[in-house]
């Protein structure tokens, strides 16, 4: 790490910072002066189901300084794992990044975008010249007055690939900027982003186009497990998530679940996620199915883009390493199985908030586990 060019006047008295600033030697950002420590808590055990072998009794790792978030978790699941746990699977698989080609009028923009299609595997090439792992998969151009976005959208290995497809796409505008094509179709300037896909914000683009791991995940609860473990019947929640999801349609929700985010940030600051992509990762769409004859509540999680990785950025600091090695995905080929279980965790804390909403517990269970300085509190099954 550089030293820094000016002495901090707050530094000497900054215990809890910098009492492990000797082992800043690596870290990646700048002006370092040592670490933020957040409260890390294990909830679990549950059993979730998935591809590339993935069936297992799992722990997360959360990240969190909110009183009641491990438990809760816990408790949905403890009520899933009597219903036979949770499964996942993957349904795409995606990073973007779009360009922005200017041209003097819409007419040259029109002429433009019709070649784009023929343009890939030259980009593909040009692209795979800056990493081994990214593969464009597709280019969608977007016509705006006399200008036309491109979205570039690849594969990224074991990366999350922010960084990677941004290189990439510098790598591809650079060198069809020198071209003779560029000077024929008269591209004047080209940005490497103008908000066409939407990094660390909350879009519908996202929902509609994988930005991230596209994963659903789903499992069901019993009439006799909720009541046991929740205290209330299965029928009571699917009535509390149907009352909720008029609620979200009178506000104007932008996504349909109970506290996803929870999780969502928790396991991104856990597992050296960057925690900014939390915002667009989190949108998620919680089904309830109800049987009448069986009393069965089916529910399922869908999440469009979870921007994950188990390789590059924060996964390669220390406790990130080991809280990717608690959820067994720490190894190459991982990446779906992170964003799997992070679905997996959301839905399990999403069922055991609508029950303590159901039942009116839900500020009581905030209460008793309010932290007290120098409590410690242990969640009991």
């Amino acid at each position: 790490m550089a030293a820094l060019k000016y002495k901090l006047p707050f530094l000497d008295g900054l215990k809890h910072v910098t009492r492990h600033a000797d082992e800043t030697n690596g870290v990646s950002i700048e002006n370092c002066i040592g670490f933020a420590q957040v409260p890390l808590g294990i909830a679990g055990p549950l059993r979730v189901e998935g591809p590339d072998n993935t069936s297992d009794i799992f722990y997360a790792p959360l990240a969190t300084c909110e009183a009641a978030l491990v438990a809760s978790c816990s408790r949905g699941c403890k009520a899933f794992n009597q219903c036979g746990g949770i499964q996942f699977e993957i349904l795409d698989e995606a990073m973007s990044r779009a360009p922005t080609f200017i041209f003097p009028s819409p007419k040259e923009a029109v002429s433009f975008s019709r070649l784009v299609p023929s343009l890939q595997p030259r980009f593909a090439e040009d692209a795979a010249c800056t990493s081994r792992h990214v593969q464009l998969q597709t280019l969608t151009p977007h016509i705006i007055g006399s200008t036309v976005h491109v979205r570039f959208s690849f594969r990224c290995g074991d990366a999350a690939g922010q960084n990677m497809v941004t290189i990439a796409t510098q790598a591809c505008c650079d060198n069809f900027m020198m071209s003779p094509l560029a000077r024929q179709l008269k591209v004047e300037k080209i940005l490497s982003e103008a908000q066409l896909t939407s990094d660390k914000k909350p879009s519908w683009g996202n929902v509609m186009q994988t930005r991230g791991v596209q994963v659903i995940c789903w499992g069901k609860l019993t009439t006799e497990v909720c009541q046991s473990v929740f205290r209330c019947t299965s029928e009571d929640l699917y009535r509390t998530l149907v009352i909720a999801k008029e609620g979200e349609i009178r506000n104007g929700q932008f996504g349909s679940n109970i506290n996803a985010s929870n999780i969502v940030v928790a396991l991104f600051i856990a597992c050296g996620q960057d925690a900014a992509c939390a915002v667009d990762g989190s949108w998620s769409q919680l089904t309830p199915e109800y049987n009448y004859q069986t009393g069965e509540l089916r529910l399922s999680m869908y999440f469009p883009s979870l921007p994950v990785g188990v390789i590059g950025g924060g996964t390669s600091y220390g406790t990130q390493k080991e809280c990717l090695g608690i959820l067994n995905c720490d190894g190459p080929g991982m990446k779906g199985r992170l964003a799997g279980l992070i679905a997996a965790f959301s839905l399990a804390l999403d069922a055991s908030t609508v029950a303590a909403i159901t039942e009116n517990t839900f500020s009581h269970a905030h209460e008793r586990l309010r932290k007290r300085t120098g409590s410690r509190r242990e969640f009991k099954e």
